[in-house]
């Protein structure tokens, strides 16, 4: 549940994909260390979206290559990404409205025992129950009885679950897109404060986002992609928001000599 900090967690080096004759990605590459918040930003069409396919499995690069915990991985499809300890949380979350907060957790990995060692297999709810607190007690997320229907949550409590379903099997990277949107400055402030924590328990966090004040609020790193080449990578400390958006806008190409 909790990895260690400080390590080079994710590299993808040189990521190139083409849609027929659409390049939508050229040259992508970064890194993402254990225990950090790296803001993914760029224009619409900038490849944020193609980049956490292909990292995630939903649509593999052409070429290129993508390192975890130093080692050289072969992502085909989202399996492959859950196996290695990657999630994504999608901004429509893909949860299930008329189940409650427990099934959601575990919808597709529900926890069975099969007495006989085979047929269909019983809902171990209890256990279930007890893992599902644990892993929202140590995010420190507030939520009702795990038996009430997500469908009665509100947009941060159901970002939330999303998270804490991500986190729960062995997850070394999340990958969040756009988590603030449509969320008020309550519900964008508990968000924000469920990132900072995933990062401070030793999971790396990819962040993609159009705020540049939730950027500069929680991220350590900004990654900045135009066209599908990545035209920036650096901490934030070291830039100004005007600094990201004219790489976003392609009006400066450089900035403190980094490209």
């Amino acid at each position: 549940m909790e990895p260690s900090s400080g390590q080079e967690l994710l590299k993808v080096q040189h990521l190139h994909k083409k849609y027929g004759a659409v390049i939508a990605l050229r040259d992508v590459s970064f890194t993402v260390q254990r225990g950090e918040i790296v803001a993914l930003l760029g224009d619409n069409g900038a490849g944020k979206s193609t980049t956490i396919k292909a990292i995630s499995g939903a649509a593999p690069a052409d070429s290129g290559q993508i390192f975890l915990d130093g080692h050289e991985v072969t992502i085909r499809r989202p399996a492959d990404a859950n196996a290695l300890g990657i999630q994504t949380v999608y901004q429509d979350l893909a949860l299930c409205d008329n189940l409650g907060i427990c099934a959601n957790l575990f919808l597709g990995r529900e926890l069975v025992s099969r007495p006989l060692g085979f047929g269909p297999g019983l809902l171990r709810e209890v256990d279930m129950e007890e893992e599902g607190r644990r892993v929202l007690k140590t995010l420190r997320v507030n939520l009702p009885s795990l038996d009430t229907p997500v469908a009665a949550l509100s947009g941060g409590q159901r970002q939330a679950v999303a998270i804490a379903r991500a986190v729960l099997w062995g997850t070394k990277l999340v990958i969040m897109d756009e988590p603030t949107a449509a969320l008020g400055v309550a519900q964008t402030a508990e968000v924000l404060r469920l990132v900072r924590d995933l990062a401070a328990h030793g999971f790396g966090v990819i962040l993609i986002t159009h705020n540049m004040q939730n950027v500069f609020e929680v991220a350590d790193k900004v990654v900045v992609l135009r066209l599908g080449e990545t035209v920036l990578e650096g901490r934030k400390k070291d830039l100004t928001p005007e600094d990201v958006v004219s790489c976003i806008t392609g009006s400066r190409t450089t900035i403190g000599g980094m490209a």
